[in-house]
């Protein structure tokens, strides 16, 4: 039945039309990149900091967010998400994302450490692909950038939290995470318990696979709303999803220290 109804819904997903691309807010890209820089060879340490000079990742991930406000940079938008409908399967997601041309954050994701791997690039450009590889990565494991194109990755589904409007990606992007009342070094500090096996065990799977599990993490998102402008209470919110959300933010973290350690052997 799947195989019959692929297609088409497939091609809807290529049009990747436009939803808000900020995933995690300042403070979930910062965690993200922090813990990613406590997990970098002595190698990709130095060749990074060559790069961003005394801006560290954690400061400098939130860069392709904020170009945004410059409208010549809207061809961008696209990078930061991949839209798939409900009900996939996940050989029917990674022929997808082998298969689709229009700019996503798989494919993109592939072409910047593609281009960081060569070396030859102008010192903006390698600025410029490695600002954005760090925020994709913190994009990557935002579920809701592996959102529905009908909704534009939640951004119309309303909702209210604590009484004030707003809508499923924002909660993702930066209600929940607030939520939980720490600085971005707190946040990392707090979460970041991995071992040498976990770490290698995570940073071996495949790309199409990351996006696949937040694909599913998604799909759980969204079954939890049944009514239009629903009241969410955030502290059963909290206590279900915080967990899930921790590991989303510490798995980004170890998985970008994963891919910046094989670019910069």
């Amino acid at each position: 039945m799947i195989k019959k109804i692929i297609i088409p819904v497939l091609l809807l997903a290529a049009l990747n039309l436009p939803q808000q691309a900020g995933a995690w807010g300042l403070l979930g890209h910062r965690v993200v990149a922090q813990i990613a820089e406590t997990y970098l060879t002595k190698t990709a340490k130095k060749e990074i900091q060559k790069i961003l000079g005394n801006e560290t990742m954690a400061m400098s991930a939130n860069w392709p967010d904020f170009i945004k406000s410059d409208s010549t940079m809207k061809i961008y938008d696209p990078w930061h998400y991949v839209n798939l409908e409900s009900g996939l399967s996940a050989d029917s997601v990674h022929r997808y994302l082998q298969t689709a041309s229009a700019p996503n954050i798989y494919n993109r994701i592939n072409v910047l450490v593609a281009e960081l791997k060569r070396g030859d690039l102008s010192q903006d450009q390698k600025a410029f692909d490695l600002k954005f590889l760090i925020h994709l990565i913190g994009d990557l494991h935002q579920p809701m950038h592996v959102g529905q194109l009908s909704d534009r990755g939640g951004n119309s589904i309303k909702l209210k939290w604590f009484g004030n409007s707003t809508n499923l990606h924002r909660i993702w992007d930066e209600d929940l995470i607030s939520f939980q009342d720490l600085s971005y070094t707190e946040y990392a500090h707090a979460i970041n318990f991995t071992t040498r096996q976990q770490r290698e065990t995570l940073q071996a799977i495949p790309l199409e696979d990351w996006v696949y599990r937040s694909y599913l993490l998604a799909q759980k998102i969204y079954a939890d709303i049944t009514e239009p402008d629903q009241k969410i209470n955030p502290y059963n919110y909290n206590y279900k999803y915080q967990a899930i959300l921790n590991n989303q933010l510490l798995e980004g973290g170890v998985h970008l220290a994963g891919l910046l350690n094989s670019i910069f052997k």
